[in-house]
């Protein structure tokens, strides 16, 4: 009896060549186009996408040249706006400066994630839903009188924004690329937002630490079915998940406390245990320490109830 391969746990000799090594430009493009466009490993977003095009990436589309034929995905010039905290928090500092790069102009909702925690804390939750619902209110006015193309937020505001029919039609009719970090996304809130809410736009999450000085992207090239797994930025910032009570490794697939790590020339921060769990996952080939899937909360840190709240 055969058995057929799959192809999404097949390493590509390109895709999957080893840490250090360089593949010839135009056989990466190709292969990032067979993985990208095909059926079976392509995205859903580029997947829909590659149906408006009037070409074939992965005939169409063989060399560095080629790429120009690609709509601009994170676009240069239109607004971003940023829903999250600005100082001093990095996360705010790390949006502007993407928007910068991109010739773009950056609008912002600060939000003071502490004073939530504290009411929360305090037993007051109306006043934190007041609270978010004013942050939402200030978004809606800059969605409406600007052209935003990336909206930046957190997972708690982004779902209370989904509640309101009229942001959500603003940001169908506009936005083409929303980022969410700062707080926790569960499964089937994220394939919710993707497939049903905002199906047309591309919607990615990031995750790290202001300890670790950056964040971990979600991984490309994710199908529906997938986990949201995170790649860190290896070798600089790593990943380990491991049992909280002995500190050793979990299990791949099993779920554990997250431990970063930051070495560069600019700074030295290891062994940083954080206030996460999540699911252990086989690193790509050359990558320093784990990959995580499924973040999550600890219930407490440092003797402390940990509350989310918007951030």
């Amino acid at each position: 009896m055969s058995h057929r391969s799959d192809p999404v746990l097949e390493p590509d000799p390109v895709l999957d060549a080893p840490f250090g090594a360089e593949p010839e430009p135009d056989a990466l493009i190709q292969a990032a186009m067979r993985w990208h466009f095909s059926p079976e490993t392509g995205s859903p977003f580029w997947l829909r996408t590659a149906e408006t095009f009037d070409f074939d990436p992965r005939r169409d589309v063989r060399t560095f040249a080629d790429l120009a034929r690609f709509p601009n995905v994170v676009p240069n010039g239109v607004g971003w706006l940023s829903v999250a905290p600005s100082g001093p928090h990095v996360f705010g500092e790390f949006v502007g400066r993407q928007a910068r790069q991109r010739g773009s102009a950056r609008f912002t909702v600060d939000l003071d994630p502490r004073w939530v925690r504290k009411v929360l804390a305090d037993g007051r939750p109306e006043e934190a839903e007041r609270y978010a619902e004013h942050v939402i209110d200030q978004a809606g006015r800059i969605l409406e009188t600007q052209d935003i193309g990336v909206l930046v937020t957190t997972p708690p505001l982004l779902e209370r924004l989904a509640r309101r029919d009229d942001l959500v039609k603003l940001v169908n009719e506009h936005v083409r690329v929303i980022t969410w970090g700062g707080a926790h996304m569960d499964a089937d809130t994220r394939s919710i937002l993707r497939d049903e809410v905002f199906p047309e736009i591309q919607i990615y999450g990031v995750y790290g630490s202001t300890m670790v000085l950056g964040a971990a992207h979600e991984r490309l090239g994710l199908t529906a079915d997938d986990p949201c797994v995170f790649d860190p930025y290896s070798p600089y910032i790593s990943f380990e998940v491991v049992d909280p009570q002995t500190r050793r490794p979990v299990g791949y697939g099993e779920r554990g406390q997250v431990i970063m790590h930051h070495i560069s020339r600019n700074a030295l921060l290891p062994n940083n245990l954080e206030r996460d769990l999540a699911t252990r996952i086989e690193p790509p080939p050359g990558q320093m320490g784990d990959s995580v899937a499924d973040v999550g909360p600890v219930a407490v840190f440092d003797d402390e109830p940990l509350i989310e709240g918007v951030y």
